[in-house]
């Protein structure tokens, strides 16, 4: 592909692809082809005028070699680019907005003065009806006071101050559309899928096997924790499964034999085998954008509030119209009032600034799944963070294996990975990792397995029962024993790491030393979380108090707990609660998941548990944990935005209808301004609430 660079800084480069047009397939390829390449931290493809940003962390040289070697044909054929892009959406309302931009001007500048009379007078016709039949339930709402305005202009023969009303209407109405379509798509394609492989069953084996290789009429497996990839009947097992991104329903629902799952649901206990309806999950975007459509997730309370409001001030505004009348006389000085309603700039900055909101959170690696949990994260004062895979990195290493009974290293890591790899836990894929670096191979040589959550895994091997897990799970809860003569070298286990404990027939076959360091930027993000408001910092884990409290004093965390079960942490948000807090979870397992459907706000983290980004009302990037003071931050700016809002729109609209009444301003002057301020504080909303 051919490009002139434009210009460049460290780490950026813009430039324009040598073609005439650019269609919106075309951008939506070369996008998604490049966020896909290493190296590349965002990209932005401006298809109006064929430029492209690049924003890079790898060498220069590679940016300009991807951009020369780049092939719409070669791109087309990867299938980078998802269902749905917003892209189109997009270019549908710029082109609304355009279109009537473009008509009003030719309209005020081509069309006679009795046609654009006319012309107003047919479009009235809508919004006077809208009033009317406000009015006809009993209700005075900003409608009411749209239509009145239109109608005393009229009837006053100002007809240019009928259609400038009109027209900033119909451009709001147009926002407003345009907000809230592109709210349910932005938050469809956030809920849609991440799964790259399946387990498959082939002759009785299972076979983890690409998606997008899996037919109609395949059987796949199902186990606790897993997102179910595809639609499809259940053939046997048993499980319970959270359909909150397709139905709303807040319980789990069960599945057995015969019952229908569909793509994008997460199983939150027992196992199942399905077999595929769809091989694409198809209808699972239509599906999500219905259920948005019928909630109420997307509002804010501030978003509710600006509505309310507006209706609210909608007596007084008719109110101050007649009262000015009656003691003035004066029909122009009355009319001022009228000219300027609040409802406008309140409908439509509100919406605006907690869209801008979110698309700025995505352009940080977090996804936001309505304007009310930006709230919740402003409001919080308290924040409940886990360890495994939250303080610590999400790739935790094994750093050594320590047989028991005479039991062969490597046979015990092989038997440790076959369990481990069906289950999505950070500590599982260490093992799993492990046994693949020594090249260890495990077919599946157990008998169906049972997941315990926050505990372990069992199974039979060789009509043996076989369990790994933890301390609790395998010593408490299962009884298993320790040879006499191994107790030295039980003991001899340093504290630094995370054990997981193999047992085979009630006894301790080997313990798997775990490797989990804390991130480097935990402890700063934590001082910094506490610099933005946040006074409870608190971290639960289920390992041992030593640990917990060696990484609690290391990061400067106010209060730990060890130990705890799933039902715990979410017993200590009801408290949290109950004790007047807004709690804030954050966490990336199975065991996480009751909390953060309990917290004001989940914050779940990108690679972990699929049912743990369900449930969660945001996800930020496992990368870097600094995004959790971003999101703050954006929060933060947010709720200060949406209070100078609320004070802007009050004092300038009531300063425009006082110097009305005082007759220093005509109508078509108080309209004017109003409109102007109106679009200004619009365009104001949909700034970036963060320099960059």
């Amino acid at each position: 592909m051919k490009a002139k660079i434009l210009h460049e800084s460290a780490g950026r480069i813009r430039v324009r692809v040598q073609q005439k047009h650019m269609t919106l397939e075309q951008a939506d390829l070369l996008e998604y082809y490049f966020r896909k390449q290493d190296g590349i931290k965002d990209v932005q493809v401006f298809d109006r005028t064929c430029d492209v940003i690049v924003r890079y962390t790898c060498a220069r040289s590679e940016v300009i070699a991807a951009l020369g070697a780049f092939s719409y044909a070669e791109a087309k054929a990867l299938d980078v680019v998802p269902d749905h892009t917003g892209r189109a959406l997009s270019r549908e309302y710029e082109d609304k907005i355009a279109a009537s931009v473009l008509r009003r001007i030719l309209c005020k500048t081509v069309v006679p003065a009795p046609m654009r009379a006319a012309i107003a007078l047919i479009k009235s016709v809508k919004y006077i009806r809208h009033g009317i039949s406000s009015l006809a339930q009993g209700k005075l709402e900003v409608s009411v006071l749209d239509a009145t305005a239109i109608t005393v202009s009229m009837l006053r023969g100002d007809f240019d101050t009928a259609s400038s009303v009109m027209f900033l209407l119909g451009i709001g109405e147009t926002l407003e559309e345009w907000t809230h379509k592109k709210s349910v798509d932005d938050l469809a394609r956030t809920m849609s899928l991440h799964v790259d492989k399946v387990w498959c069953l082939v002759d009785g084996q299972e076979v983890l096997t690409p998606v997008n290789e899996v037919q109609v009429g395949d059987e796949i497996v199902v186990r606790t924790s897993n997102m179910i990839p595809l639609d499809g009947k259940v053939v046997s097992g048993e499980m319970t499964v959270n359909q909150a991104s397709i139905t709303g329903e807040s319980l789990p629902v069960r599945k057995d034999a015969g019952t229908y799952v569909y793509a994008g649901t997460v199983v939150e206990e027992g196992t199942c085998v399905v077999r595929v309806d769809k091989n694409s999950g198809s209808g699972r975007y239509d599906r999500i954008v219905k259920m948005i459509e019928e909630s109420e997730k997307l509002k804010s309370m501030s978003e509710d509030k600006a509505s309310h409001l507006a209706d609210k001030l909608v007596p007084y505004s008719l109110g101050g119209t007649a009262l000015v009348y009656l003691l003035t006389g004066n029909a122009t000085r009355a009319l001022s009032v009228l000219m300027v309603d609040f409802s406008c700039a309140l409908k439509l900055a509100m919406p605006l600034s907690v869209l801008s909101a979110m698309r700025e959170s995505s352009t940080h690696h977090i996804s936001v799944k309505g304007g009310r949990f930006l709230e919740a994260v402003s409001a919080a004062d308290t924040i409940v963070l886990d360890k495994t895979g939250t303080l610590t990195h999400a790739t935790p290493k094994v750093a050594k294996i320590i047989p028991f009974g005479g039991n062969n290293e490597n046979e015990m890591l092989r038997l440790a990975a076959c369990l481990e790899e069906h289950y999505p836990h950070s500590m599982a894929k260490a093992v799993v990792q492990e046994a693949a670096k020594r090249d260890l191979k495990h077919e599946e040589c157990h008998s169906e397995i049972e997941y315990v959550v926050a505990h372990g895994i069992s199974s039979m091997v060789d009509k043996q029962r076989v369990l790994i897990g933890s301390y609790h799970f395998i010593f408490e809860d299962e009884q298993c024993t320790l040879r006499e003569e191994d107790k030295a070298l039980f003991d001899s286990i340093p504290e630094e790491y995370s054990p997981l404990y193999l047992a085979i027939s009630g006894e301790l076959a080997a313990v798997i030393c775990v490797e989990d360091p804390l991130r480097e930027e935990a402890a700063d993000v934590i001082d910094q979380l506490h610099t933005l408001g946040i006074q409870h910092v608190v971290m639960m884990t289920g390992d041992n108090s030593k640990t917990a409290n060696a990484v609690a004093a290391k990061l400067g965390i106010d209060k730990y707990y060890a130990e705890v079960l799933p039902e715990q942490k979410a017993e200590f948000v009801k408290a949290e609660h109950e004790a007047g807090r807004k709690v804030i979870m954050v966490g990336d397992g199975v065991n996480d998941s009751p909390a953060l459907s309990e917290a004001d706000a989940g914050i779940a983290i990108s690679d972990g548990a699929a049912i743990a980004r369900e449930i969660a009302d945001i996800t930020i990037s496992a990368d870097d944990l600094y995004t959790l003071v971003t999101l703050k931050k954006i929060s933060d700016a947010l709720m200060q935005r949406i209070d100078r809002n609320y004070r802007f729109i009050i004092g300038f609209n009531l300063g425009l209808i006082l110097l009305g009444v005082a007759g220093v301003l005509q109508p078509a002057t108080s309209a004017m301004l109003h409109n102007l301020s109106t679009l200004g504080i619009s365009l104001d909303s949909m700034t970036n609430l963060l320099s960059e």
